[in-house]
């Protein structure tokens, strides 16, 4: 059996670790007992920490870890749940880490365990993914690393991430279906009645503008769009407004908010549409010129690129009208 090691740290989601801990364990068991059939279990799943002592949750639980990262050298898997962004890693513990990786162990993450993660250096040069609320930090804090902000899922062959806390069922159904094959995840996922379609966290994003970025200039335009997106906008008039010519106008806005001045407007009237859809009233031609588009068709496009649904099935998914 593949030996998969969750590893536990303080401030930690109680919810986050026990998703992929039962999926994984109910892979090959729950479904042959169902059927009638000797349990077949697929995984040794172990929880450890650092040094085998209890960690504390983000909310104050305390949970007692199987074993050490010491006893568990041999791990084929390792899986980082979320924890506290701020929280760093001991030089231990990075160890283990690479040092599992450097002897050929898999290491995956979720949610913010992706900043742990990412702490090694391993994901350097590499894609990823994290919660969507903290794609700006993450950015910042590791460069060099290729986020994917709307993937749910990412594999780069011996490194996985996955987004949101709750992705760790996504991220253990994927990692079961890559060892254990379709069917075993399949399988699984009906047992414990998750979905298995679930591949982009798009719709789940909210708009979040890079402002501390320190250009007094660019946070003026930025402000300016905000109020004004649903007016027919120029790159040129921007330029104008912020005293620069076109060429440096769209240097210094995308340095500072890593989007072009268009593809910003484009997110700001994207968002809100999605407002719009969500408190409901409204057909989707007139949320299309509230917004500042004038083709519903086009900006349909551009709505379901962006968030993965079409404007119909956000607003059957998302809205809270009564």
């Amino acid at each position: 059996m593949r030996k998969i090691t969750i590893f536990l740290h303080d401030n930690v989601m109680l919810s986050s670790l026990a998703i992929p801990l039962d999926v994984f364990n109910a892979a090959g068991v729950f479904w042959n007992m169902l059927n009638e059939k000797a349990p077949t279990p697929f995984f040794d799943v172990k929880t450890a920490s650092f040094d085998g002592q209890p960690v504390k949750t983000y909310f104050g639980h305390e949970l007692k870890p199987d074993a050490s990262i010491q006893d568990s050298a041999d791990s084929d898997t390792i899986i980082i749940p979320p924890s506290d962004a701020d929280e760093t890693l001991a030089p231990d513990v990075l160890s283990w880490l690479m040092q599992s990786h450097e002897k050929g162990a898999h290491i995956a993450s979720f949610c913010l365990g992706t900043f742990l993660l990412a702490q090694t250096g391993l994901l350097d040069n590499k894609s990823a993914t994290t919660h969507w609320g903290y794609l700006n930090r993450f950015r910042k804090q590791y460069p060099r690393v290729n986020v994917k902000p709307h993937k749910l899922i990412t594999d780069e062959g011996d490194l996985f991430t996955a987004g949101g806390a709750n992705a760790g069922g996504d991220l253990a159904l994927y990692l079961i279906a890559k060892y254990a094959g379709k069917e075993a995840a399949f399988q699984t996922a009906r047992i414990m009645v998750m979905d298995m379609d679930r591949k982009s966290q798009s719709p789940y994003l909210l708009l979040r503008f890079e402002k501390a970025h320190g250009d007094q200039d660019v946070l003026n335009i930025q402000n300016w769009l905000e109020k004004n997106f649903h007016d027919e906008i120029k790159v040129n008039l921007l330029a104008d407004k912020a005293g620069m010519s076109r060429r440096t106008f769209e240097r210094r806005f995308k340095n500072a908010t890593g989007d072009s001045p268009l593809r910003y407007l484009q997110r700001i009237r994207i968002e809100n549409a999605k407002q719009l859809l969500e408190k409901g009233g409204k057909t989707f031609d007139e949320i299309t010129y509230m917004v500042g588009y004038e083709d519903s068709s086009t900006f349909s496009r551009i709505f379901k690129k962006t968030t993965g649904l079409s404007p119909n099935l956000y607003r059957k998914k998302y809205s809270f009208a009564a």
